[in-house]
Parts: C-alpha cells; sequence; structure tokens
C-alpha cells in the first residue's frame, strides 16, 4: 500500500485548513458539564473549531480541576504545526477529561501579532518551548502536582517536547511524553525539503522566506540546526517514559520510521501492526480514535486494555 503524491497533499492539507476558516463555521465555549463530554473523533470539529483560536476546547483548562490518586499527573495537550488549541484538541481533550484527567491546553506560536489567528504553531520552536515551560510550570502550581504529563501531535509530540525536556530542564517536571506522529528527528515532506539545493536559486530564496517568517516549518526539517540541538545528547533523558503513536500512511513526517525514539524508556506503537483496517495519514492520525486509545494506555501503563482493531479512515482519500 502507498500514498500518491504526497509532497503535493502537504500544502493541499493548509489549504483545506483555509478553506474552513472561509465557510466561517462555529464551535461552542467549553463549559462544566455534569455527565460525560461528547467526542467527536472527526477531524471536521477541528476544522470547525478554526476561526476561534482562544476558544478552549471541552474539557479543557478548568480551574476546579484537580488530580485524583488515580490521575495524579495533569496532562498538557501540545499543538501541531499550524494548530490552535480550538482546532487541535476537540476529541483529545474531552476524551481524557471524560477519563478522569485534568488537561490544560494553550497557543503558541503566532506568526503575527492578532491572537485571532486561526493558523499558529509557527514561530521559533526555541521560543514554543519556553511558552510551554511556563505554561507547564503555571499547572503544577495551580494542581499542586509534582509532574506533569505531556501529550502532543506533529511538532507538539516531537520536537517542540522534546527540545523543552532536553534542552529546558524539562525532564525535572515531567513524568510521561506521548507523541501522535511527531516530528521527532524532522522530516524531509516526503522531498519537499528538498527544493531549497534542487531548484536554485528560487529554492533557496523561498526557503529563506519561510525561515524568516514562519521558521517552525524549517526548523523541522530533518538536517536543521535545531534537530542537531534536540537530539544530539540522545533521544531521551532518564526519568521520563516516552511513547510514539505513528502511522505508515504519514505524508507529512516522513519517512515514518524517524518519528521512532531510541531509548530503554521508550514505546514505539505502528498504528497498522496488527491492523491493516487503520489507514490513518498524518491529519487524520489526531483525531484517531485507536491513536487516542493508545494514548490513554500511555498515561496509565499499569492499567492497559486492548486497542481493538477497527477502521479509520484517511483525512486524503487516496491511501491504497
Amino acid at each position: 500500500m502507498a500514498i500518491r503524491d504526497r509532497g503535493l497533499r502537504a500544502g493541499l492539507a493548509l489549504i483545506g485548513l483555509l478553506a474552513a476558516v472561509a465557510a466561517g463555521t462555529g464551535t461552542a465555549a467549553a463549559e462544566p458539564a455534569s455527565g460525560p463530554l461528547p467526542v467527536p473523533f472527526d477531524l471536521g470539529a477541528g476544522l470547525r473549531a478554526l476561526p476561534f483560536p482562544e476558544v478552549v476546547p471541552p474539557g479543557a483548562n478548568d480551574p476546579a480541576c484537580r488530580p485524583s490518586a488515580a490521575r495524579p499527573n495533569p496532562v498538557v495537550l501540545v499543538n501541531p504545526t499550524f494548530a490552535t488549541q480550538a482546532s487541535a484538541w476537540q476529541a483529545g481533550a474531552p476524551y481524557l477529561r471524560n477519563n478522569g484527567y485534568c488537561v490544560y491546553t494553550f497557543n503558541f506560536g503566532n506568526p503575527v501579532w492578532v491572537s485571532e489567528i486561526p493558523i499558529q504553531a509557527l514561530g521559533d520552536i526555541r521560543e514554543s518551548a519556553r511558552v510551554l515551560s511556563g505554561t507547564v510550570d503555571r499547572v503544577l502550581a495551580a494542581t499542586g502536582a509534582t509532574k506533569v504529563d505531556l501529550v502532543g501531535h506533529s511538532q507538539g509530540g516531537g520536537v517542540l517536547s522534546h527540545y523543552y525536556l532536553n534542552a529546558l530542564g524539562g525532564d525535572q517536571k515531567v513524568d510521561k511524553q506521548i507523541g501522535i506522529s511527531p516530528s521527532a528527528h524532522g522530516t524531509t515532506l516526503s522531498g519537499g525539503v528538498y527544493v531549497r539545493s534542487l531548484v536554485p536559486p528560487v529554492g533557496r530564496a523561498f526557503y529563506d522566506v519561510l525561515t524568516e517568517l514562519t521558521p517552525a516549518l524549517t526548523q523541522q526539517a530533518t538536517d536543521s540546526d535545531l534537530m542537531r540541538q534536540t537530539y544530539g545528547n540522545g533521544d531521551t533523558r532518564p526519568g521520563v517514559r516516552y511513547t510514539t503513536i505513528v502511522t505508515r500512511y504519514d505524508e507529512i513526517v516522513t519517512p515514518y520510521t524517524e518519528q521512532f525514539l531510541t531509548g530503554a524508556n521508550v514505546t514505539n506503537i505502528l498504528l497498522q501492526d496488527g491492523c491493516t483496517a487503520d489507514k490513518s495519514e498524518h491529519l487524520s492520525s489526531l483525531y484517531s480514535e485507536r491513536a487516542w486509545r493508545f494514548v490513554l494506555n500511555a498515561l496509565d501503563p499499569d492499567h492497559q486494555t486492548p486497542v481493538p482493531c477497527f477502521p479509520v479512515d484517511p483525512f486524503f482519500p487516496n491511501v491504497k
């Protein structure tokens, strides 16, 4: 099985997001609920939330939530590139809250000064990691917990969280780090990063503009300085338990095998192992029920339950 025209669809992903903004559909503000919150395992829920980046997803940032003996670590959700707390966590936040976790979301990496821009997580990843550091400190202070768990997708589950852990001392404040389709070790973007050398001088100039305006994009290239800074002394740090949840059909973080981490305290999961019906790719993995069941197991490894195999559709329909 293969995914065709991967590099093209990397650009189409952003076009699809912008189209959703133009449609102008809305989302409700998060409110406390007496019963289980709805969990839409549907990327469309995230697209509908795009125009409202400051709206907290259901189940998140509840000031009354306190960790329990069974769920001692608050969970901080770390956004993927181009996304905000609203578009990224319409499923993940309520799913974890329904399962007893205190959940926290935030925005970072805004490329312009307007807070309501629906496309974020594009700024310098080192600065975004400092924002993550401040968020973790505030969550610990508010909840009285001693450590948090980090769950992220793409940039948020990969290099951003790993830079925080490896370079900013985050390993002293994090118990578990879980990445869904993480940009660990960077990406070739299905070959797209090589445009800077294959199409000179236009490719180089285009790459320089991206670096100036949206540094997070070029920082996630497999050969970037940030990748060397983040992983130069090893993927992991002692005391933190790591889980990667990866799909072989990933067309954004390529090759997909680079998403796996190396270390004694690492669990690497391939969604298609034992489940060929799972056709999720990079975008749909964020809203995949199977992926979130693996997240729940990683958060509570002493009470894991088997994740059944059932079909998961890709966002792009031509997974073969």
